[in-house]
């Protein structure tokens, strides 16, 4: 089944450049090796990079200063800079196995998964060792309603089994949730099975009740 939920057009851009927290960047790697939509909208924002660099090099700056340059006419910000990883294909996929972005992160096996709970019906397991942000996959039991909250910064989640809904919709197996600062939500995760996702974060969490902000320091969110 593809996607239905893809990478915001400006995601993708910054990808590109490589101008993507590199927390975003796995998180957008692992749904790049399962959507070929995205895929294709990847060829074309560096064919817009590549376009805009050439146009930079007419008065023939430096190059930090053309890539700044490129940068400020995509509208996005150049303070952390990580080359996009290698996007491996995957036409059929292995329920068990983890894609390829995740391994140095969580290993290949969602079956060997070690999980740590940190609430009522959530596991988490949390990178260490990234920058550019937090990288983490989530275990949230069937039925679920996670509080509601905002973002303060940006959030990239995509999902990897089970499924939820909220404002946004249904997201199912390979979709991805890119969320900003503007998107207040509150998932609700589908009934049957565990809602599995990986998600990337560039700031914490913001939550609208008063025992989820009392509760967030624990939580770790």
């Amino acid at each position: 089944m593809k996607p239905t939920h893809h990478i915001d057009d400006a995601t993708l851009l910054s990808y590109s450049a490589g101008a993507l927290p590199a927390a975003l960047v796995v998180v957008a790697s692992a749904h790049l090796e399962r959507c070929p939509e995205c895929r294709d909208r990847l060829l074309d924002a560096d064919q817009i990079g590549g376009a805009l660099m050439q146009q930079q090099r007419v008065d023939t700056p430096p190059a930090e200063d053309a890539r700044a340059a490129m940068l400020a006419l995509l509208d996005v910000e150049p303070e952390v800079e990580h080359a996009a990883l290698p996007i491996e294909i995957v036409e059929e996929r292995d329920p068990d196995r983890l894609p390829s972005a995740l391994h140095p992160w969580f290993g290949k096996s969602m079956r060997a998964l070690r999980w740590r709970r940190v609430a009522p019906g959530v596991q988490r397991i949390l990178a260490s060792g990234i920058t550019g942000g937090d990288l983490m996959l989530l275990r949230i039991a069937p039925g679920s309603k996670l509080p509601l909250h905002s973002h303060g910064g940006n959030e990239l989640t995509m999902i990897l089994d089970g499924a939820y809904d909220d404002m946004l919709g249904h997201f199912a197996p390979g979709d991805v949730a890119d969320l900003d600062s503007e998107t207040l939500h509150q998932p609700v995760t589908s009934p049957g099975v565990p809602c599995i996702c990986v998600a990337a974060t560039d700031a914490p969490l913001v939550f609208s009740g008063w025992l989820a902000r009392t509760l967030q320091p624990l939580f770790g969110f």
